[in-house]
């Protein structure tokens, strides 16, 4: 009997850019903004030594969220992991939690918790 050998077939990508959206991070977006300014246009590989090296608060967050993207580009829409970039990311107002202090002679002041949300959007590299 002869083996039947299976044909890859190569699969056209079907899109061209693939986001992965992370919402309620209990990092403030200022603080999220100084992390993404770092990888913003970078390939992936290199945006993940970045943020592995990076000492932040959100930058565990920012590389599970490009981790998320990049999952959806090669599973979803079939994209190369090699030529993908990092083509928009920017952090905005999440809900916020208000709060009191408790001051002096039995007064409390207002606290307000910032969250962010966080939204990344990959690329191909050469197409638009």
């Amino acid at each position: 009997m002869a083996k039947k050998q299976k044909e890859e077939k190569k699969v056209e990508p079907t899109r061209n850019q693939a986001k992965a959206i992370t919402r309620n991070i209990g990092v403030t977006p200022r603080k999220v903004r100084l992390v993404i300014d770092l990888v913003r246009g970078k390939g992936l590989q290199e945006a993940y030594s970045i943020l592995e090296n990076t000492n932040k608060a959100a930058s565990n967050v920012v590389l599970k969220t490009i981790k998320s993207a990049e999952a959806n580009a090669v599973n979803n829409f079939h994209m190369n992991p090699s030529d993908l970039y990092i083509s928009k990311i920017f952090a905005g107002d999440g809900p916020r939690l208000k709060r009191y202090l408790p001051r002096a002679k039995g007064s409390a002041s207002g606290l307000v918790k910032r969250m962010s949300m966080l939204t990344v959007e990959v690329s191909m590299k050469g197409v638009r």
